[in-house]
């Protein structure tokens, strides 16, 4: 009965990631820079223990392994890792529930992990448990929907290797929803779960055609719901087949002749026959049906720029060229220079360090002059002392940002732009080694002294275009390069977010209106759902998103079709751990898209980002995050919880004065916890509740507690206390 979780096991046992991709690159089919995520692990106990993790052997010994390494570091940012290989040895040795034990502690740690969720739901729904085996085996479809291949997986495998996955968690949760069906009594809500049943089990088949479990399941459920024809064939396929369901399969076939024939008038042999040949060309018409078509390309449509939308859309143009997305790249105008240039030096060896808030960088003691911030004749330059000796003097053709923090770029001769390595931190008046605040262990470009190579580390147009500027391309219909790229309009401009506007355009200028669809280019955003909402925004906001280049090289936009596109996400397994608490939340503002759709506000309701920010605000100088309830910031969450607009509601629920900051909603399920370069912003996991046993686990560096940002002088063991004293009965939560 467990043969498909054992294939499973096999296919995937050497699977687990061991790969980490820096958080400032771009994930594309053609750089997934990945370097041993072991090579992060500075105890090299820890790392030689970790290692062996995955190093062939019995599925005992890996559970042993496992479980010691899990004792030994119960500190470790690898314990999903750890997690997930004690799970897989005790599945495959058929310790079920301590696998699932094991499971649910790694994916606590790292929720989107289908190639872990789909055994999980497969052992759930053997085991009985449905309720869970349906919502893993949700989150599995998902998640492989989502996500591309794990770099561990060869190219060539993933299509037979995704296939089986599918075709598992389907069957998990066709499965699943049988036995919910058959533990209910007659009626609309079994008629329902038996439809829900059999749609996931033919979905399990289509991906797995000659699983005999497959059809003798798919076989029950449409003979519960009374589908006798169609059941009699799935039990005569299974029956064909042979094995252990054979026995059970020619009962329930049977019975179903009996059923249909009181009075044979046809033999059994027969009626066995025709059922197994039904079976065999319905299986045939689906692999007509399904063979892969190759879909017409959509018409092109046409980009007219920001300056087209001014004419009819003043107040909103002048809104958002205000605003930080029209200032994300500028060509050099020394009145948008908001760093300290005046006879400024930087020295190599000093080390930035922020702590409670505050940035100091400590003088190293071998400490050298590299770089000079300097004014000539109203002109910002860089001066670098290179290899050479000699000081190299380079313009400042470009400004990246304009509100938190300010990065400089230059041109040369060539049409390249490259990225200088110091960048000024506005918060805290200093000028910062901005590769080595964000890089992983190992990177060349952190130290500045590699910036005169001159290479893609610091393009301009490799790294840091896609999402601060609009309509990207390679015009040689390549991908992200040094060279060969090209842009419509620097900054974020109103066609990144709305759409192409040259239909809209024409279509005014004729005074003519055709009816459109809210998704329809310009996106009317009070009228789409939430989930194209985020994709949109997603374009720029989202770490994971894997960018494939269009046809026409297009690298931050398509040109036909969709605009904004459905962009496959690298596995967060691959990434550095730097952009992640040993608590398994995320730590970099970079990942704040896959924070929020952590949340079960974006999965369960209709959360967006314009929910709580407004693109087009009118304050932006003063309101540099674009809140649109910044004075009254519970409002962002009482349109749905209308229950806390009662101040006597809030404080039984908050242990604080209403009118506390204690009491903001943001205050403890948004912390300040994610790293926005020296900075902290708000965590977008909205629903983030404070956890003291995390933070007793991995300390407050490592797992910050929204209740300890505050008490910033008490233990993680008083917040428990606290914590524990204020939960509900389980009859009163909500």
């Amino acid at each position: 009965m467990f043969q498909r979780l054992r294939i499973i096991a096999i296919l995937l046992w050497q699977l687990t990631c061991l790969v980490a991709q820096d958080i400032d690159s771009v994930p594309s089919p053609q750089k997934r820079n990945l370097a041993s995520i072991a090579d992060e692990i500075t105890d090299s106990a820890e790392r030689s223990a970790f290692l062996q993790l995955f190093k062939p052997a019995s599925p005992g010994e890996m559970r042993t392994r496992a479980e010691a390494f899990l004792a030994r570091f119960p500190q470790s940012g690898f314990l999903a890792q750890a997690y997930e290989v004690a799970a897989r040895g005790c599945f495959d040795l058929g310790e079920y529930e301590q696998g699932l034990g094991h499971a649910q502690q790694s994916l606590t740690l790292l929720p989107e992990n289908p190639l872990l969720l789909v055994p999980v739901a497969d052992v759930e729904a053997r085991q009985n448990l449905s309720s869970a085996a349906i919502g893993h085996a949700d989150e599995a479809l998902g998640g492989l929907d989502r996500f591309a291949r794990a770099a561990s997986v060869r190219e060539e495998d993933w299509p037979n290797v995704k296939q089986r996955l599918k075709s598992t968690a389907n069957f998990a949760k066709g499965r699943a929803l049988l036995q919910e069906a058959l533990a209910q009594p007659a009626g609309e809500g079994r008629k329902q779960l038996l439809k829900k049943s059999e749609a996931a089990l033919l979905d399990a088949q289509h991906f797995s055609h000659q699983d005999l479990e497959i059809a003798y399941v798919l076989g029950l459920a449409q003979f519960s719901s009374g589908r006798t024809l169609e059941a009699s064939s799935n039990f005569a396929a299974s029956y064909r087949g042979g094995g252990e369901l054979a026995p059970k399969a020619l009962e329930s076939l049977q019975a179903i002749y009996r059923l249909l024939y009181p009075k044979p008038t046809v033999s059994f042999e027969t009626f066995a026959q025709q059922a197994g040949d039904r079976w065999a060309a319905a299986l045939q018409n689906s692999n007509k049906a399904t063979e892969k078509q190759v879909p017409a390309r959509p018409a092109a449509v046409s980009y007219f720029g920001s300056d087209s939308c001014r004419a009819c859309h003043a107040a909103i143009y002048q809104h958002w060229s205000e605003s930080g997305m029209s200032k994300m790249f500028r060509p050099y105008a020394s009145q948008n220079i908001i760093g300290d240039f005046k006879n400024k030096e930087f020295y190599l060896g000093d080390e930035p360090e922020y702590r409670g808030g505050k940035l100091e960088l400590k003088r190293g003691p071998d400490r050298h002059l590299f770089a000079r911030m300097a004014v000539r004749e109203n002109r910002h330059y860089f001066d670098i002392l290179q290899s050479d000796g000699k000081w190299h003097s380079y313009p400042v053709d470009y400004t990246i940002g304009s509100k938190f923090e300010q990065a400089y770029a230059t041109k040369l001769p060539n049409g390249e732009i490259h990225v200088f390595p110091m960048q000024y931190n506005f918060l805290h008046k200093q000028w910062v080694n901005f590769w080595k605040v964000i890089d992983g262990p190992g990177s060349e470009r952190a130290d500045p002294r590699t910036w005169e190579r001159l290479d893609a580390s610091t393009s301009y147009q490799a790294i840091c275009a896609v999402c601060h500027t609009s309509q990207l391309r390679n015009t040689k219909r390549g991908g992200f390069d040094v060279n060969n790229v090209e842009f419509k309009e620097p900054g974020i401009d109103c066609e990144m977010c709305h759409g192409p506007s040259g239909g809209h355009v024409l279509e005014m200028s004729e005074h003519e209106y055709h009816p459109k669809e809210p998704l329809d280019p310009p996106v009317n955003f009070h009228k789409i759902d939430s989930r194209k909402f985020v994709a949109i925004c997603a374009q720029c906001h989202m770490q994971s998103a894997i960018r494939n280049p269009g046809p026409d090289g297009e690298l931050n936009y398509i040109s036909s079709g969709e605009f904004f596109g459905d962009r496959l996400r690298q596995p967060f397994g691959e990434f550095s751990r730097k952009g992640f608490y040993k608590d398994g939340r995320f730590r970099q503002t970079t990942f704040i898209v896959e924070a929020l759709e952590r949340s079960r506000c974006f999965k369960k309701a209709e959360v967006s980002c314009g929910s709580c920010h407004d693109p087009h605000s009118d304050d932006s100088a003063s309101n540099p995050t674009s809140l649109r309830f910044r004075d009254q910031p519970d409002l962002m969450c009482t349109g749905c919880h209308n229950q806390f607009r009662d101040p006597v509601a809030i404080t039984q629920h908050s242990h604080h004065p209403a009118e506390s900051e204690a009491s903001r909603c943001i205050s403890c399920h948004m912390p300040r916890i994610m790293d926005a370069l020296l900075f902290r912003a708000r965590y977008h996991q909205i629903d983030d509740i404070p956890n003291a046993e995390m933070t007793k686990r991995f300390g407050k560096e490592e797992s910050p507690n929204a209740c300890l940002l505050c008490h910033a002088e008490k233990s993680a063991e008083w917040a428990g206390q606290q914590l524990s004293a204020w939960k509900p009965p389980a009859r009163e939560r909500h």
